[in-house]
């Protein structure tokens, strides 16, 4: 495996993680005034992810430097051409930090209200993003032979990527009740056992015809053949035994069936990509790929010894964090 290889795989590997831990941080924010019918529901929601929504985005910004640093230049036709959603989803992301800190500053109701919704709309807006980004990146956009994005916004906001961003928003709500089931208590984790049961159908229907749409509108389907290796299939058959899972009360397979989802989902998307990593519309012959993207053989060496000497202690470290703060949360007031 050559370092570019490498590289390519060790961003896939990180945004995984991305949306395996910060997946159901959003659909916890996108479920929260569903959930939360309380000011102490809501307390006890946002409780839930406290101690972790914060680590999960570190995953991102790694992801983020790692492309920075091994493709520049898919770096820069990637954030100069999504430029305004990126910067729209940057700002999501700030208010749903910011309210998580000023929420409790003080009891007044309209005060909460607005920060609890900044919660939602942070939430909401980035998983709906996120899909309309990863839809449009698998499917192809105007870019020239200078490697140039040179479609405006409304190209991204086709049929396609709007409904791979609802689809995300689903998955992303999904994974939310999963986890609350199984991080809260009492009248709660009730109230989102029963969300994960409505909200398993629709969501996987939305999956298979967001799917179907896949066949028609990228070549994803024609580059793994008629059979498309372990990784999809393994994908579909966990989201469908979600369904069992959370009918027969078992939330913890529920859990780990979704994660699954996710870990292979994203694993089909870079492979159907390999070795590309934006497809051009205008000109297959104008793909970015991880040899015209990359950075030189040097950096991408210095890389890979510092990655490989401080990425196990991050992982180390977030693993700790989870099992210190491994209790379920209840509303205040139950025991």
């Amino acid at each position: 495996m050559n370092l570019e290889i490498l590289w390519f795989t060790l961003i896939a590997v990180l945004f995984t993680g991305f949306f395996l831990l910060e997946g159901f941080d959003y659909g916890v924010g996108i479920l929260m005034p569903f959930l939360g019918k309380s000011d102490s529901g809501r307390a006890a929601v946002i409780r839930s992810i406290g101690p972790f929504w914060d680590g999960n985005e570190v995953w991102l910004l790694t992801a983020g430097g790692a492309m920075f640093a091994a493709f520049p230049n898919w770096y820069a036709t990637l954030f100069s051409g999504f430029y305004l959603p990126l910067a729209l989803m940057l700002l999501a992301l700030i208010m749903r930090g910011v309210a998580f800190e000023f929420r409790n500053k003080h009891p007044r109701p309209s005060w909460r209200a607005f920060w609890d919704w900044s919660i939602f709309g942070g939430s909401l807006v980035p998983a709906l993003l996120w899909g309309v980004a990863l839809s449009n990146i698998i499917a192809g956009v105007p870019i020239d032979a200078q490697q140039n994005y040179v479609g405006g916004f409304w190209n991204l906001l086709n049929p396609y990527a709007l409904l791979g961003g609802v689809t995300f928003v689903g998955v992303f709500s999904l994974y939310g009740a999963i986890f609350l089931s199984l991080k809260t208590g009492g009248s709660l984790a009730e109230d989102a056992q029963r969300m994960a049961r409505r909200l398993w159908l629709p969501v996987t229907l939305l999956v298979f015809v967001f799917v179907i749409a896949g066949y028609f509108a990228t070549d994803v389907f024609s580059r793994l053949g008629v059979d498309p290796g372990v990784a999809p299939l393994v994908a579909g058959a966990a989201l469908v035994s979600i369904g069992w899972f959370v009918r027969s009360g078992r939330y913890g397979w529920a859990f780990i069936m979704m994660a699954a989802t996710l870990v292979f989902s994203t694993a089909t998307l870079f492979v159907g990509l390999f070795p590309r990593v934006m497809v051009s519309s205008l000109n297959s012959a104008w793909d970015l790929t991880i040899s015209n993207t990359s950075s030189s053989a040097y950096t991408l060496t210095v890389m890979t010894i510092v990655a490989l000497t401080l990425v196990p202690i991050v992982l180390a470290y977030q693993g700790w964090n989870y099992y210190v703060f491994r209790e379920r949360v209840m509303k205040h007031g139950e025991a």
